[in-house]
């Protein structure tokens, strides 16, 4: 009988994390790719869900904030029409303006800074490495936005 010789390694994790972003501290290094981790099924479950939840979410506060700003709209023409307030609409008018050619302005450049053309480019490669759980995610949203 031979003799079996165990060998272990030592991770050390605070080295290990220190050069990490944060969401592979979290997820562990693979998490590049659910796609190695998970089976189809559980990536189209995972996702669904998690969209669902995202969209029923999205939909409760935005129907919260549409009558918040509705209602903020009616009180303010409300008390304009009573006289409880004045509005400058010439004042208005010329600063809504001033707002379009600002706009204008920063939109004819159409350049991105580099953080966030990186930002993006990360992001794009995010989804297309897990398209199988942004599929499941997305369809789950739109569901829970409908219900």
């Amino acid at each position: 009988v031979g003799v079996k010789e165990d060998s272990f390694n030592v991770l050390d994790l605070a080295e290990y994390t220190k050069n990490r972003p944060w969401w592979r501290k979290v997820f562990a290094p693979s998490s590049g790719s659910s796609a190695e981790k998970y089976n189809v099924a559980t990536q189209l479950v995972i996702g669904g869900v998690t969209g669902w939840c995202t969209g029923f979410i999205f939909q409760k506060v935005g129907k919260l904030a549409a009558t918040a700003v509705g209602g903020g709209f009616f009180l303010l023409q409300i008390a304009n029409h009573t006289g409880y307030i004045k509005v400058d609409w010439k004042l208005v008018e010329r600063d809504v303006n001033k707002a379009k050619q600002q706009l204008k302005f920063h939109s004819s450049g159409n350049k991105m800074s580099p953080e966030v053309k990186s930002r993006v480019d990360e992001v794009i490669i995010f989804l297309k490495k897990n398209v199988i759980l942004t599929g499941g995610f997305a369809g789950g949203f739109l569901l829970g936005m409908a219900s």
